[in-house]
């Protein structure tokens, strides 16, 4: 499927891509896998043309269908089931053409190619896509307006996985997604016949999609078969083997550097000596592939620790204005809990979590919360806040006003911001160094509480094992919020459902999480497909009735019924034509073509006999309602 020979590219003059080579067969499903920085965004790029490498070849089969989100988030009036079903470009055009082209042929070849690609089952499949990124049915109708940058961005993606391109091409696709999303995504790609290649830091991702695993390091591709943790358990073993190696060749060089040494000014030993600085000269050094270093988390211990419970609430609400989004709120808090809440994003787990902290009041019942609670907050789009001209050192240098310099700086270290890192502008780092900036600056004070809210985001696998290391080794409460279920696993004793306007502990483990999930992706799913011959006629039933009024409605039935008187009296004539002993003698090969052309239009008479009988039952079904 995809071809990558002796591929070179370059920033300025850090080369990113050098003389890179792989193949990867179709059908594969691939973990572009490597360091924050190795340039895997870059190849995307690449193999989408849009720039050009310095040198090398990348191929694609000829008329091969590419996908990829788009980096900018959709926008407009648009409906989001209407934008989503334009990605499919084929089916938006033959829908056009069709409702103008008046040649019987060329009807009979569109109606013949929209029954070959399934178009009637089109609007059920992109509503289903859509329901498992998390849009019920009437936000499905909501013009992409009305949405958040990051909603619309799953409507991209939801678009791109509509198209079904024969290679796909996702980064980071699950930094948008709410974990129920991300258990949906997962589902869906392990399924999907395209050719996958997808930038992910999500273990649990990689080894549920991924059958291979291709590692950029150093500017080199190298391909890896089965999931993430086969990869780096024979990367492991390989580099151990290197090491290996290595020792064995320096012990060896050490032995003849000593020979040589040793006997080289002795006229007896001189040739054996000269022998053995030949031999030295042309040792080949091994390679060692050592990764590099990862800096930990540190989450500082509670300055003043707390008798639980630090928190309880009894009979809460809370929400916004006069609308309640929680209520029924009866939770407590320890001092050592581990939480995982649970729920699709809007939910109201963000006001959950303001509520726990102190930024938000109660409604009505109670909140209690123990005498001098400290809180620390990580929310991923704080990030947004930290001062872009400001630096690490600055940061922290805010939360220690009067303090030596040198406590300030080792402070900043402590963060992993140690010498010059300290003093790089925010707006330089990384998504992952500002996100290790503003937990460092959450959990500053020793809070007796932390709340991380989608802490993973733009942190790379090593980074993320690292942060798991520092919330385990925390002393105080931990409320997660992640779409990174091992992340989850890892570090949660107790999970909490937010669903349904409140919060209640949920009865299983994320595998039952999981089959909750996927079986009601899965009934939405039947029941989108249940009304598939109907999904246009439902569309215009929600417009009928606002108008009450069937006039359009028969005049397409009007229409169809002429599509099929047009398709049977071309079919007569073709029959006739056959009927008669001389077409044969005549020209067989005319006959064959008429014989090609009833099929053709056989299929096209279906196809309007199956449109027809879809609009009467609607119609039927309005004349009832009214």
């Amino acid at each position: 499927m995809l071809h990558i020979t002796e591929l070179t590219y370059r920033i300025g003059q850090r080369l990113l891509i050098d003389k890179a080579n792989v193949a990867l067969p179709t059908g594969a499903r691939v973990g572009l896998v490597g360091r924050n920085g190795a340039g895997k965004t870059t190849l995307f790029r690449l193999i989408a043309a849009e720039i050009a490498p310095e040198s090398g070849t990348i191929g694609l089969p000829k008329n091969a269908r590419l996908g990829r989100v788009e980096q900018e988030a959709p926008a407009g009036g648009q409906r989001l089931i209407d934008f989503v079903l334009d990605a499919d470009r084929e089916r938006a055009s033959l829908l056009v053409e069709a409702e103008q082209a008046k040649d019987p042929a060329r009807i009979a070849e569109i109606q013949t190619r929209l029954v070959d690609i399934e178009a009637h089952a089109a609007p059920a499949r992109a509503a289903s896509i859509l329901a498992g990124l998390g849009f019920d049915e009437q936000a499905q109708s909501r013009p992409l307006s009305e949405f958040s940058g990051g909603w619309r961005m799953r409507v991209a993606l939801a678009a791109v996985l509509f198209s079904a391109p024969d290679l796909l091409l996702l980064d980071e696709p699950t930094n948008y997604l709410d974990l129920e999303g991300a258990l949906w995504l997962v589902d869906y790609l392990s399924r999907s016949p395209a050719t996958i290649v997808v930038i992910s830091h999500d273990r649990d991702l990689l080894d549920e999609v991924a059958n291979h695993i291709l590692h950029l390091d150093r500017g080199k591709l190298t391909l890896w078969s089965g999931g993430y943790t086969q990869f780096e358990r024979q990367r492991r073993e390989q580099q151990a083997l290197q090491e290996k190696a290595f020792k064995k060749q320096e012990e060896k060089r050490a032995h003849l550097q000593a020979f040589v040494d040793r006997f080289r000014a002795k006229a007896s030993k001189a040739k054996q000596a000269q022998a053995r600085v030949k031999m030295l000269a042309k040792l080949a050094p091994v390679a060692v592939l050592r990764d590099e270093e990862v800096l930990p988390f540190r989450l500082p211990p509670p300055k003043k620790p707390l008798s639980p419970p630090i928190v309880a609430m009894e009979r809460a609400s809370a929400g916004y204005g006069e609308r309640a989004v929680l209520s029924r709120l009866d939770l407590s808090i320890a001092n050592d809990d581990r939480i995982g809440l649970l729920g699709q994003n809007g939910n109201g787990k963000s006001t959950f979590a303001k509520l726990v902290a102190g930024r938000l009041a109660p409604m009505s019942g109670i909140v209690k919360r123990a005498g001098k609670l400290d809180v620390g907050f990580f929310a991923q789009h704080q990030i947004d806040d930290l001062d872009p001209a400001g630096t690490p050192h600055s940061h922290v240098a805010e939360l220690m006003r009067g303090a030596p310099e040198a406590k300030i700086r080792a402070a900043a270290a402590q963060m992993g911001f140690s010498g010059q890192k300290a003093d790089t502008p925010v707006s330089l780092l990384s998504g992952g160094e500002k996100a290790r900036l503003l937990m460092g600056l959450a959990t500053f004070d020793g809070p007796q509480l932390v709340i991380l809210d989608e802490p993973t985001n733009h942190l790379d696998i090593d980074s993320r094992a690292e942060l798991i290391e520092a919330i385990n080794d925390y002393e105080g409460a931990c409320i997660l919020v992640s779409h990174d279920r091992r992340l989850l696993e890892a570090c949660v004793d107790r999970l909490w459902l937010v669903a349904d306007g409140s919060v209640k502990p949920f009865d299983g483990d994320l595998d039952d999480y999981r089959r909750l999930v996927l079986a009601k992706s899965a009934a939405t799913g039947e029941k989108a497909k249940g009304e598939a011959p109907n999904s246009r006629a439902a569309e215009r039933r929600e417009a009928a009735k606002a108008r009450r009024d069937l006039a359009p409605l028969r005049k397409e039935i009007a229409a169809a019924e002429e599509k099929m008187r047009r398709f049977a009296d071309l079919i007569a004539r073709v029959d006739a034509a056959l009927s008669k002993p001389e077409t044969f003698a005549a020209d067989a090969a005319k006959a064959l073509d008429l014989a090609r052309q009833r099929s053709e239009l056989e299929k096209a008479l279906t196809a309007a006999e199956e449109l027809w009988l879809t609009l009467s039952s609607e119609a039927e079904a309005l004349d009832l309602a009214g």
